[in-house]
């Protein structure tokens, strides 16, 4: 039923694209945009509105879906090249399957047709997670949501043991032990233990720190002593979390981190820490550093999750939609969504608006996410590889196998979806 409301609603809104009081208006162009819900939302419609005043004969239907059924409404319109859509967004580890398949504008393309280049202020790192191969092949989306995991801790609480900065996860799991030798009610380490996507997003850039991979030459890489290191430090970590971890998500971590009950977080998003310095919402004011994720045997390497823009090959506006998205991923724009619904720019020069940098401290610390960070694997398979990634490793954390049987196991499991 909830499959058959999509369907009926993008069909009503194409409809609406087309026709106006029974009729086509002449003269103006109509772009039907597969977007999200939420700030997501909020954000665009600030963008199609100001687009509007400023180019009349454009208008808008937006579609706001929540994630899954964003992916799946893609996938149905997409593959049966109805021309649905003409302006799509799209969560990064999503990207390759419909790269893959071909349904998407190769953007590039557009840019010498129109004579006209990639802004280098666009942050690069963030718009190769639109090419194909990644990263250096053909662009076919442009980074709109800037999203970047990132690390918080309390720096009056790190200060008191002589830390003026985290730079690795040995310093994490110092703090972590002498925090809980003082033996008072502050848990030493946040982070989301709930099976499947939620542990494993956490614990990517512990992994990727430890020198450990996903997949190397398109091949598991799960059993190596680079990841025998990583999983074994995170159970140690683990050891400081709080009881009941393995139920954690974000509300439980932004929770105890705004409360004060917590004194570093693994991994926060730009989307849960917007209140840390409101008073009304917050008992940490101004004791909350937010930081890249520290490094260890590799650099620091936050995990990248950016929503792309791009445009499905069966638009029939596909001029219209290459000019909308040039506006949307624009400096103005960017700064107007970031000031008003808090969305994170991928742009260089917006990050470094003081007025921005003044409401979202941490600004600093997700630039530089975005510049080093890390994405997914670019594989159809991440969905599979990733479930069995968090099953195995929430197994190794209850202590129902060792962290090397969870890693044998993964192998094993990963060997196998992907044959």
């Amino acid at each position: 039923m909830r499959r058959t409301c999509l369907v009926l609603a993008v069909l009503i809104l194409c409809a609406a694209a087309v026709f106006a009081g029974g009729k086509r208006e002449e003269g103006v162009t109509t772009l039907t945009i597969a977007g999200r819900d939420g700030a997501f939302g909020a954000a665009m419609d600030l963008a199609t509105q100001e687009y509007t005043r400023q180019n009349p004969n454009v208008r808008f239907e937006i579609l706001k879906l929540s994630g899954a059924e964003l992916m799946e409404q893609t996938v149905i319109e997409l593959r049966g090249g109805t021309g649905a859509f003409d302006v799509l967004l799209v969560d990064d580890p999503f990207l390759p399957r419909i790269q893959d398949a071909g349904w998407l504008v190769n953007l590039d393309t557009l840019y010498r047709e129109k004579g006209l280049e990639i802004d280098p202020d666009l942050v690069e790192n963030m718009v190769n997670v639109g090419r194909y191969p990644y990263p250096s092949g053909d662009l076919y989306a442009l980074p709109h949501v800037g999203n970047v995991a990132l690390f918080a801790y309390r720096h009056d609480i790190a200060s008191s043991y002589g830390y003026s900065a985290i730079d690795t996860w040995s310093d994490v799991l110092d703090i972590a032990r002498r925090i809980d030798a003082e033996g008072d009610d502050t848990v030493p380490v946040l982070f989301r233990g709930v099976q499947g996507n939620p542990i494993v997003t956490g614990f990517l850039p512990i992994f990727w720190a430890f020198g450990a991979d996903i997949l190397v030459d398109g091949k598991p890489a799960f059993d190596t002593p680079e990841a025998l290191a990583a999983v074994e430090f995170f159970l140690e970590l683990a050891e400081y979390a709080p009881a009941g971890v393995t139920a954690y998500q974000a509300t439980q971590v932004r929770d105890a981190l705004l409360s004060g009950a917590g004194a570093m977080a693994i991994e926060v998003w730009p989307g849960w820490i917007g209140d840390l310095e409101n008073p009304e919402q917050s008992n940490v004011v101004g004791q909350v550093s937010i930081a890249s994720h520290p490094g260890q045997v590799k650099g620091s390497s936050s995990m990248i999750g950016a929503w792309m823009v791009g445009i499905p090959r069966d638009s029939r506006n596909i001029d219209a939609a290459f000019d909308f998205i040039q506006y949307l991923t624009s400096a103005p724009i960017q700064e107007m969504m970031a000031d008003k619904t808090g969305i994170p720019p991928t742009r260089h020069s917006v990050h470094h608006i003081p007025r921005l940098q003044e409401k979202y401290p941490w600004y600093p610390a997700q630039l530089a996410g975005q510049i080093s960070g890390s994405v997914r694997p670019r594989t159809d398979y991440w969905p599979q590889i990733e479930t069995v990634f968090g099953d195995y490793l929430q197994r190794a954390l209850v202590g129902e196998v060792s962290a090397q049987e969870a890693l044998q196991q993964i192998q094993r499991r990963v060997t196998e979806v992907l044959r």
